[in-house]
């Protein structure tokens, strides 16, 4: 299984070696640029996405998400943003509302970059407050045609906003009776107060 890696409402910098004894540097992105984020390493979901959220993910706009002084800056903004997928009547969640009352930007690697092995590495700062949920999370690139969650995924980080202490790392799959969800990870302190922190994932 090859993953794929998903940026939710944060930025980060990814790195990833072929072996545990000496890490080789295969891709990264150090945001070392002013502008859009390099659209050879990175795509955008677009809409409304998962989870019945309130936010429409936006496609290459800067007010959402952009490269600033070193940084991938992905920003949730509330905003009155039409939906081009609204059909008046329409009883689903992602084509019954004409307008969306939140923007941000999901980044991802899918169809861009992909690995079966390795580490990850990320550095970012996080909002806080309730309602946010940034996260940093891997999927298998065969989710188009096996579905979720029998593609797999590796949540390296979620920041829960009504759990400001925490920080989330999970590992989601399908069961041996290939018919259940199933779930394993961890709750890790949150350093509060810090301007960045460091996760690290082992795949």
């Amino acid at each position: 299984m090859k993953l794929a890696t998903t940026f939710a409402l944060l930025g980060g910098v990814l790195s990833l070696g072929l072996s545990a004894g000496e890490w080789e540097l295969v891709w990264g992105d150090e945001f070392d640029y002013q502008g859009q984020p390099d659209p050879a390493k990175w795509g955008y979901e677009v809409g409304f996405v998962r989870n019945q959220e309130l936010q429409y993910y936006t496609d290459n706009r800067r007010e959402n998400a952009r490269v600033e002084d070193g940084c991938l800056v992905l920003e949730a903004r509330r905003e009155t943003f039409p939906n081009p997928k609204y059909q008046e009547g329409d009883t689903n969640w992602q084509r019954g509302r004409a307008n969306a009352e939140y923007t941000a930007a999901s980044l991802v690697t899918l169809d861009k970059a992909s690995w079966q092995y390795g580490r990850i590495e990320v550095r970012a700062k996080l909002p806080r407050g309730k309602g946010v949920w940034p996260a940093i999370w891997m999927l298998g690139t065969n989710r188009g045609q096996i579905g979720w969650p029998r593609c797999g995924e590796i949540d390296i980080m979620e920041f829960v906003g009504k759990q400001p202490d925490y920080v989330h790392g999970t590992v989601h799959y399908m069961g041996p009776d290939g018919k259940r969800r199933m779930s394993g990870g961890k709750l890790k302190a949150a350093e509060i107060g810090r301007a960045s922190c460091r996760e690290r994932v082992e795949i």
